[in-house]
């Protein structure tokens, strides 16, 4: 397992990253969402408008870059959503079977689902190089491709939950499962 541990490793770093990614761009979020609120208020005085369709735009796609990366960093953490009403009093090993088998049941194939559903739909906007269709909108490619990102880095992800559960399984190894 120690070469796994490592790739597990390397896998958390790589969502941790995205994690901080996202932190930071909820204050972007806020800042063009705020700059949104007082340039349509404050430009009523001058006449003026000092917000724009691509601000508007911005803030929407921050918003989505911190939902699609932070993702994975919230499996990474224990951030999703579990029914554990009983989870929570089962021994370690039991709790590492049912963190495997969540991600073999639900984590891949939602994964897959969205993959296989989105491709078509992101690469006809590559084709098209899609534009928004509001005055002074912003490109809709980059942000759609994110749809296809983020179910990647969720399998990454639990790719290295397999690999961390599996090592407390089989091993009753000191990595720490995931405690709700």
């Amino acid at each position: 397992m120690g070469i796994a541990l490592k790739i597990s490793k390397i896998i958390d770093n790589i969502s941790e990253w995205c994690g901080k990614i996202s932190y930071g761009l909820v204050l972007v979020m806020i800042a063009l969402g705020v700059w949104n609120v007082l340039g349509r208020y404050i430009g009523k005085i001058f006449g003026e408008n000092l917000s724009s369709n691509s601000f508007i735009e911005l803030q929407w796609y921050v918003f989505d870059i911190i939902f699609f990366l932070g993702a994975a960093y919230a499996l990474k953490v224990d951030s999703h959503v579990r029914v554990d009403l009983f989870y929570k009093d089962f021994s370690p090993k039991l709790k590492a079977l049912v963190n495997i088998l969540g991600v073999v049941l639900f984590v891949f194939p939602f994964c897959g689902v969205v993959i296989y559903f989105s491709w078509q739909y992101v690469a006809n906007s590559w084709q098209i190089w899609e534009i928004s269709a509001d005055e002074g909108g912003l490109p809709r490619y980059p942000i759609k491709t994110m749809i296809l990102v983020s179910p990647f880095l969720l399998i990454l992800q639990g790719i290295s939950e397999i690999i961390k559960n599996l090592d407390i399984f089989l091993n009753n190894s000191s990595v720490k499962v995931n405690e709700s």
